[in-house]
């Protein structure tokens, strides 16, 4: 097998932290953060990650295939979510994010949650070649989370052929009309 000539980055040339309070505009029923609310920060924040790695703002979020909800985070706490790289392939990069929560009176923190989230770089022009570099974990945090790339990555792509099957055999028909099954 021929080496890998591609460029080198670090998790941490690639690692975002955004922290926010939780107000209570940004709850659920239970007053706690709206999963919703959360997934929009982690979305935002990994594709800054992506940007930083690839290089390259024309990207897309492909998935978000596992988001754990761990901890709830209540109002008046932060919420900090930190991403960072972990894999990329071709065009495909994932990335993990750690969602923490603090209490802000105790100074009590906690993992919130955590997810990996894949992206895809766009070709902007047709002859554009997309060279994207390797990763290279330094922590033990990163190695382990790294450790487990290319796992995930057959993963996603196993459940991205079953999605496409999936996706053609349910009814586009309106939720109104009655459809029969295989007339």
């Amino acid at each position: 097998m021929p080496e890998d000539k591609r460029t080198v980055k670090t998790c941490t040339e690639t690692k975002v932290v955004q922290t926010h309070r939780v107000f209570p505009s940004d709850l659920n029923h239970h007053a706690t953060l709206f999963g919703g609310k959360l997934m929009s920060l982690i979305d935002d924040t990994a594709s800054i990650s992506v940007s930083r790695f690839a290089r390259n703002n024309s990207i897309v979020t492909a998935s978000m295939d596992k988001l754990d909800f761990l901890h709830p985070i209540h109002s008046g706490h932060s919420v900090c979510v930190e991403t960072y790289v972990t894999g990329a392939g071709n065009t495909s990069v994932e990335v993990f994010a750690k969602v923490m929560g603090e209490d802000l009176v105790t100074g009590e923190r906690y993992i919130g949650a955590t997810s990996f989230i894949s992206f895809v770089v766009v070709k902007e022009h047709e002859d554009e070649l997309i060279k994207l570099p390797q990763i290279q974990p330094e922590t033990t945090e990163e190695k382990m989370v790294c450790e487990g790339y290319e796992m995930r990555r057959q993963k996603r792509l196993t459940d991205r052929d079953f999605n496409i099957r999936f996706a053609e055999a349910v009814s586009m028909l309106p939720p109104w009309l009655d459809e029969k099954e295989d007339k």
